[in-house]
């Protein structure tokens, strides 16, 4: 009876063992930590680099993150006005919220800069697929989809535009090079490049419904041209009107992994306590490295050296 006992005990700690193991791997896994929902179709915002004879337009939207993390992708969805074969390239920036990294005692064109992106991305959070540093691939969700409203080429006050048809697309777009950044509030802001046509990012409800998870404070979106730089417009109160005016949040969704403990940009221990919480979290370095999406034990470092170093 003593031997089966033990038998018995020692196979329920083996099948307990392999729980735990299970469910801590499972946790270590990125998931997506930002999601919008569906889109509505109310709204399709240009959002393109510069190009021969266009300008440079940018829609942002805003979101959330309560710890710090690292995001490994992403997706867009929107509307494209040519084949899906003629998306060449995809650029992802992202923004603080006014006024960090702003110059907030200057004259503003435009009615107000309150709760808009600031005026420059984060240098160390751009990633763009001509630098290696992203890779995308797109994926028709509709052959004929039609955006009610539009914001394309009037990009002032009360100048919102007619609807537009075209092609229901999303980007998944996978982070060569992670993203770590701390506990904010910050912007997201998408360029997609499409030879002989335009990209325009599709809205989703606000506020924000299922599968969509809500966003604590969530703001509307905002627009801007290169004409218009360093300022934004509110898509909705400013471009679109009305009374009431709308407000639009865009269809997008980011994934990544909080990270369970992460020293403080600044602080003289931030590396080592980082490095350190990576290890313990994902078990080692290496497998920090594999389930963060980095190239390499390398790359990891670097990043994290970015981190700790910024202010």
């Amino acid at each position: 009876m003593r031997n089966y006992s033990n038998k018995k005990l020692f196979g329920a700690f083996l099948v307990l063992g392999a729980m735990f193991f299970s469910a801590n791997a499972a946790a270590q896994e990125t998931q997506v930590l930002v999601n919008t929902g569906n889109t509505d179709g109310k709204l399709g915002a240009l959002s393109r680099p510069a190009s021969v004879n266009k300008l440079e337009t940018e829609t942002a939207d805003d979101f959330v993150l309560d710890q710090t993390t690292v995001l490994s992708g992403a997706t867009i969805t929107g509307l494209v006005t040519t084949s899906l074969a003629n998306i060449s390239n995809v650029e992802i920036e992202i923004y603080h919220r006014f006024p960090e990294d702003s110059i907030a005692d200057r004259t503003p064109q435009v009615p107000t800069r309150q709760n808009s992106p600031s005026d420059v991305e984060i240098d160390s959070a751009t990633r763009d697929g001509n630098s290696h540093t992203l890779r995308f691939s797109a994926a028709l969700l509709n052959p004929t989809f039609t955006a009610l409203k539009t914001v394309v080429n009037s990009i002032s006050v009360a100048q919102g535009e007619p609807a537009v048809t075209g092609a229901e697309v999303e980007i998944t777009v996978t982070f060569t090079s992670p993203i770590v950044l701390p506990a904010g509030h910050y912007f997201f802001r998408p360029e997609v490049q499409v030879n002989g046509g335009d990209f325009l990012f599709l809205s989703a409800p606000k506020p924000i419904v299922a599968p969509g998870q809500a966003i604590a404070g969530d703001l509307q979106a905002w627009i801007r041209n290169s004409k218009l730089s360093p300022d934004w417009l509110r898509i909705g109160a400013d471009i679109i009107g009305g009374n009431p005016a709308p407000a639009f949040n865009m269809t997008f969704t980011l994934s990544g992994a909080k990270l369970e403990s992460a020293g403080t940009p600044g602080a003289e221990d931030c590396h080592d306590v980082t490095i350190s919480g990576l290890a313990h979290q994902f078990g080692s370095i290496p497998s920090a490295v594999s389930a963060l999406g980095f190239s390499s034990v390398k790359s990891l470092q670097n990043s994290f050296a970015a981190f700790c170093g910024a202010e």
